[in-house]
């Protein structure tokens, strides 16, 4: 029989089972009650979220069936207009055709508007090609001459077509690739860039063919494959290339002077930032200012950082230039012409990107014009100092001897020296000139640059540069970068004027217009 000792024992452990019971349902109920506050809490979060999302949707819904009504509107008169001027031009064309132009040479501008309104690209080529020591007034012309042409674009596709048959027969590749480029950039810079669905579908197929020529070459030259980027970027084709294939081209020829507006116009993303941070690596630092600059990234790459960096490396390689020549002839004229370029690449950045306030240019453009007195008395003294002197007597002297003169003798060092100052300028691009030319895109004709700058606004014609004497020689005909077919295929651009007007004085941002638009209200299937 339990005592009463027992019962309260036991009484109290009932109690203490009852107390753990009710603890564990406290803190249950606790956690259960945080949970579905929390649920609670993230349900009216997202639905917060989805009302802002559906009134955005509403109100670009809005914006989207308000503009489809304006472009609905204005549709007729867009007909009406574009029929108009399809009438004009086909006009024009049936004259040109009956009435052909004399014999004697015409007007450079009216003949290339006469080509344009046949739509004979092959024409076309021929002309520009038989005018190419006319490269400056080609270049002046041919974008009002494309203007006249009842389908531009189609006229530049086929000229593409007609380039790549040559290059599939190996005849007259290099001619061709030349004026080709001019027409593409010429539909670059033309205002209306909608173009119909079978326009960009041969363009599709054209492309496909090029970049089948591309990838069985063992080496591209850098003007064709600008032009390769140029067509995928004006006719929108860029999303057929994964960015691998795109960046290998950028990298390959980044020192082309329109290079770093056509990465913009690719579209990489934040890759950008890996290709500037290649660049900087590989000792690049002036060209990925100007990458920086028109994708929008100076902050993250101060252009100044990036010059202050490349003026030290400069000075480093020129020093160890000349230590491994033993400062002999041929050494120091290395070192004189890479440190020339050099300054030359620093100060047209500078000068670009007007930065002349926060980089001081006197002490390198004093250091430059030293450095091109220093050469040129250097070259003067060897050409005299090897001049051979022709010592053979008077016949009314009256010497008796009839011996010929000896042959002049040259000593060996000045011989060497005089040789190797004189040989043909290298291969590869020279930092002095790499984005040496204007170029304006689109959104500015061939006429509008930046007058405030002193580079003249075509090549081919003769400029004064700053004091630092940048003295680059241009040449009426241009010299294409052909790379496997023994021509330069660097991306330097002293002399060269394959392609045309590219502006790097400005800095607004990227002024490439939207890749193309397909016109829905002309294409009729």
């Amino acid at each position: 029989m339990a005592t009463p000792s027992d019962r309260v024992h036991q009484f109290f452990d009932e109690m203490e089972a009852k107390k753990t019971i009710l603890a564990k349902c406290t803190d249950l109920f606790t956690t259960l009650s945080a949970h579905f506050s929390s649920l609670q809490h993230s349900v009216a979060q997202k639905s917060q979220s989805l009302d802002s999302k559906l009134q955005a949707l509403e109100s670009r819904s809005k914006e989207t069936l308000d503009s489809l009504h304006r472009r609905e509107t204005y549709i007729p008169a867009r007909e009406s207009a574009a029929a108009a001027r399809i009438e004009e031009q086909k006009e024009a064309a049936l004259a040109e055709l009956r009435n052909p132009p004399p014999a004697a040479d015409p007007e450079l501008s009216a003949a290339l508007k006469s080509l344009s309104r046949k739509m004979d690209a092959a024409a076309l080529l021929r002309f520009i090609v038989s005018k190419r020591k006319e490269s400056a007034s080609l270049r002046a012309e041919i974008a009002a001459a494309m203007a006249e042409a009842v389908d531009p674009a189609r006229l530049a596709v086929e000229a593409v077509e007609e380039f790549l048959r040559s290059k599939a027969a190996k005849s007259g590749v290099t001619d061709k690739r030349w004026a080709c480029g001019l027409l593409i950039q010429a539909l670059m810079l033309s205002e209306s860039r909608e173009y119909s669905r079978r326009i960009v579908e041969r363009a599709v197929a054209v492309v496909e063919l090029w970049k089948g020529h591309l990838d069985g070459e063992s080496e591209s030259g850098a003007a064709e494959v600008v032009m390769f980027l140029q067509m995928v970027v004006c006719f929108g084709l860029r999303s057929r290339f994964d960015d691998e294939y795109l960046r290998k081209f950028v990298m390959q020829f980044a020192s082309r002077r329109d290079m770093a507006k056509l990465a913009a116009s690719l579209q990489f993303g934040d890759k950008i930032i890996d290709i500037i941070d290649e660049l900087i690596k590989n000792g690049k630092e002036i060209e990925a200012v100007y990458f920086a600059s028109e994708s929008g990234l100076t902050e993250r790459f101060p252009p100044i950082n990036l010059l202050k960096s490349y003026h030290r490396n400069y000075k480093k390689n020129v020093t160890t230039t000349s230590k491994k020549g033993n400062n002999n002839h041929a050494a120091t004229d290395d070192s004189s012409t890479s440190e020339l370029n050099s300054i030359k690449a620093i100060i047209k950045c500078v000068e670009d990107h007007k930065l002349e306030s926060e980089f001081n240019l006197d002490n390198l453009r004093k250091r430059a014009t030293h450095l091109e007195k220093t050469k040129a008395e250097r070259k003067k003294s060897s050409t005299s100092g090897t001049k051979p002197q022709n010592k053979r007597g008077s016949r009314g002297s009256g010497s008796s001897s009839s011996r010929p003169a000896k042959s002049a003798k040259f000593n060996n060092a000045h011989s060497s020296s005089f040789s190797r100052r004189n040989l043909a300028p290298s291969l590869q691009p020279s930092p002095g000139a790499r984005f040496s030319g204007p170029f304006n895109y689109p959104n500015q004709t061939i006429f509008d640059g930046a007058t405030a700058n002193p580079y003249t606004a075509t090549y081919g014609t003769s400029h004064t540069q700053s004091p630092a004497g940048i003295a680059q020689q241009h040449y009426s005909i241009p010299v294409d970068n052909l790379g496997p077919s023994g021509y330069r295929s660097s991306g330097s651009y002293s002399g060269q004027t394959s392609y045309g007007i590219y502006d790097y004085r400005n800095g607004a941002p990227p002024t490439y217009p939207p890749p193309y638009t397909v016109d829905q209200t002309t294409y009729r299937g």
